[in-house]
């Protein structure tokens, strides 16, 4: 029995169920939604950015959910992107079409080997020139920049020092920041 490979037709036909689906070389990716810890760092984190991008006018800031379109076979749903001025013309209606110019993923359990390793190898393989991964539980934020070879680890963030992760220069972004626990 040979394997379907789904497209973003497929993609689009899906039911608006409230899941977060997302297609990863043709094959259905099902997450659950996130945690409220998630979403807290995830709004801390988009609001830094955006402040900063929006400051030195350097492009654009999106959260989850908003389909990125790597290929007809490879759709995905980052939960933060930012797409530089050079690459602005790949915002269209359906969303951001090719890479944008950095993906952050913020782990949550069920997602730690997606996020670290699959979603890794497809981000470079799309020339995503940029990936960070901010781990609410080791509280720390490392960030990624494409090379021949893959992605090299450039920066690995921790604690109340501010840090400018690539590709931003000034950022001042001070990780601690980031993990504080929702109001109960």
């Amino acid at each position: 029995m040979s394997k379907v490979a789904l497209t973003y037709r497929d993609y689009a036909a899906l039911a608006d169920d409230g899941r977060r689906y997302e297609i990863h070389d043709g094959d259905l990716s099902v997450t659950p939604s996130p945690s409220p810890v998630h979403q807290s760092v995830a709004l801390r984190l988009g609001s830094c950015l955006l402040e900063h991008v929006e400051r030195h006018r350097l492009g654009h800031v999106y959260m989850a959910p908003l389909d990125v379109i790597l290929s007809d076979s490879t759709v995905v749903q980052p939960d933060v992107i930012y797409v530089g001025t050079e690459r602005s013309s790949r915002i269209g209606e359906r969303g951001i079409q090719g890479s944008p110019t950095l993906v952050i993923e913020i782990l949550s359990p069920s997602t730690l080997s997606i996020d670290r390793v699959r979603k890794r190898d497809l981000y470079a393989g799309h020339g995503v020139p940029y990936y960070w991964i901010v781990d609410p539980e080791a509280q720390a934020v490392k960030a990624y920049v494409l090379e021949a070879g893959g992605y090299r680890l450039a920066l690995r963030a921790t604690g109340t020092e501010p840090v400018s992760p690539p590709p931003f220069e000034g950022l001042a972004l001070v990780p601690a920041a980031l993990f504080v626990s929702p109001a109960s």
